[in-house]
């Protein structure tokens, strides 16, 4: 176990290493080539994981039970037997060696090969008369631009671009989803929700009971929708008016003045999260210039050999980058909180990872509102708030039934570029309920994470952290700065129990319940009626 943890720890710093050059420059010739070695010793070392797993697999029920119990191993028992059970789905040892092999230049590779297409597109615009060549991640922050003409640009600037390449993203998405329904066929699985729940330490009825829940309450976030639209002169919400500002509130925030705001109020909520994130921007852990041949997507990278982190974005001067820089501190803030973790128990699922990001944003976010001085700031940050519940509950749904609806036809066969957007404007339609017009149909090529190949279903996670991180913030209100402590004793337990059992246990509450979900809910559908009490 303790070789298994050291090889991780190195291999995990090399990838973060080698996505961060990869990154900050899509063609790095050299990072590619690191890439590719990492990606063999990573199928290596997968490989002889699973070895490890068919010998406990094959280890008697009686030995086995005595092995947990001895005083080296029973802090593993929780990742010993997760990853024993794992093995009961395998294939045979050789035809799991295969698999492993295949994945390099196949499977992972289709993935690395979209990474390199969206980092390699240029997109040019006429910005205030000023020709200007953006990357897709300069491109995409213009959706919170003031002036609707250079959103609305945007936005069909894009789609001209997507449709033009189309088939190119059509075949990249179809060989990731047709080599992982492969493997899942000949493991015997059919349903390809079971990856990605075991992934994230989750029941069934825990991911029912969320989108029960979520479903329930959507007509509020409706009306939200088309009260928003008429502000700007619409029946229907424009898509591309989504993240249009309220107000006079969206004024330029520069970098210095953001960072200032987010030590100021993290300061607030205890000690450790203040002086991390002051040791993050003195240390320059921090890319984000906003300059073109760089890639859209903002990250946290944990380099677990060092501590460190590191944060990876296009810092727009606007509000909206201020919270996607909380948020990525949030994910390095919960790396340092797992420091001292034992071993392979740093390890934690993508739902609780998104947690700890979105409870950091919504620090900044409450923090902004409670400054605000007028009407007009109050609004503008309201809609900010909302925004994201329409994100998490509509979009991450979208994106949810997209990639649900695609998988069961992708085991019919290639599904054409054609038909991957009908089922774009399908799962629209069942998640906004109709009430988005001039949706992006090509939401299925410029959404990455359809694309991961290490976490499939990469959108319910988003949904969950967002509402359990209103829960965890509803404590914090309560507690104040004492809070911090069992905070991060929640992260550090978050690798080594399933995420049910991590929340009976530091909240006691019970996640299959469409109750507690529910009570997330209703925080949001107040931030509604304020909303709309404020137009009044």
């Amino acid at each position: 176990m303790k070789r298994i943890t050291d090889i991780r720890i190195h291999l995990s710093e090399a990838n973060s290493f080698i996505t961060c050059l990869l990154a900050q420059n899509p063609k790095d010739q050299i990072a590619m080539t690191l890439r590719g070695q990492t990606s063999f010793i990573n199928a290596d070392f997968e490989s002889t994981i699973k070895k490890f797993q068919y010998t406990i697999l094959n280890t008697s029920e009686l030995v086995w039970e005595d092995l947990l119990e001895t005083k080296d191993l029973h802090k593993y028992k929780f990742v010993l037997t997760e990853l024993r059970e794992k093995a009961a789905m395998f294939l045979s040892e050789e035809e799991e060696k295969l698999v492993s092999d295949l994945m390099v230049d196949g499977y992972h590779a289709w993935g690395q090969f979209y990474q390199s297409l969206i980092g390699s597109i240029k997109v040019k615009l006429q910005i205030e008369e000023v020709p200007k060549e953006l990357s897709v991640g300069q491109t995409i922050n213009l959706r919170s631009h003031p002036d609707e003409h250079i959103r609305k640009m945007a936005h069909f600037a894009l789609e001209d671009i997507w449709k033009d390449k189309e088939e190119q993203f059509a075949q990249i998405i179809n060989h990731i989803a047709g080599f992982r329904l492969q493997v899942y066929k000949n493991r015997g699985i059919d349903n390809v929700l079971v990856e990605p729940l075991m992934e994230n330490r989750l029941k069934q009825e825990t991911l029912n009971a969320l989108w029960s829940a979520v479903s329930k309450y959507k007509k509020t976030f409706i009306t939200y929708l088309k009260e928003k639209a008429k502000m700007n002169g619409d029946n229907k919400m424009q898509s591309y008016n989504f993240w249009a500002p309220i107000g006079k509130g969206n004024r330029k925030i520069d970098y210095e003045e953001a960072v200032d705001f987010i030590l100021e109020h993290f300061s607030h909520f205890g000690n450790e999260m203040v002086n991390f994130t002051q040791q993050a921007f003195e240390n320059g852990w921090i890319e984000a210039e906003d300059r073109p041949n760089k890639s859209a997507v903002a990250f946290c990278a944990g380099f677990p050999l060092s501590g460190e982190s590191r944060i990876f974005m296009t810092f727009g001067e606007r509000m909206t980058n201020v919270l996607t820089l909380a948020h990525e501190l949030g994910h390095a803030f919960h790396n340092v909180a797992m420091k001292h973790v034992d071993g392979v128990n740093r390890q934690y699922p993508l739902s609780i990872a998104e947690t700890a990001s979105t409870f950091s944003e919504q620090i900044i976010l409450d923090a902004a509102l409670n400054k605000a001085g007028s009407t007009e700031e109050k609004l503008f940050l309201l809609d900010e708030k909302l925004k994201r519940s329409v994100m998490n509950f509509m979009n991450m749904h979208s994106r949810f039934l997209f990639e649900k609806n695609f998988y069961e036809e992708r085991k019919m066969g290639i599904v054409s570029s054609k038909r991957l957007n009908e089922l774009m404007q399908e799962a629209f339609d069942v998640a906004y309920e109709g009430s988005l017009d001039h949706v992006s149909l090509y939401s299925w090529v410029w959404t990455p994470h359809y694309y991961l190949t290490k976490s499939p279903f990469y959108n319910f996670q988003y949904t969950f952290g967002y509402l359990f991180s209103l829960s965890l913030y509803a404590k914090f209100k309560t507690k104040g700065k004492g809070f911090e402590k069992e905070y991060i004793e929640l992260l550090r337990d978050s690798g080594s129990m399933s995420t049910e059992d991590l929340v009976m246990k530091h909240l006691k509450e019970d996640i299959t319940s469409v109750d507690f979900w529910e009570n997330g809910m209703k925080l949001c559908v107040k931030d509604v009626d304020d909303f709309i009490n404020l137009l009044v």
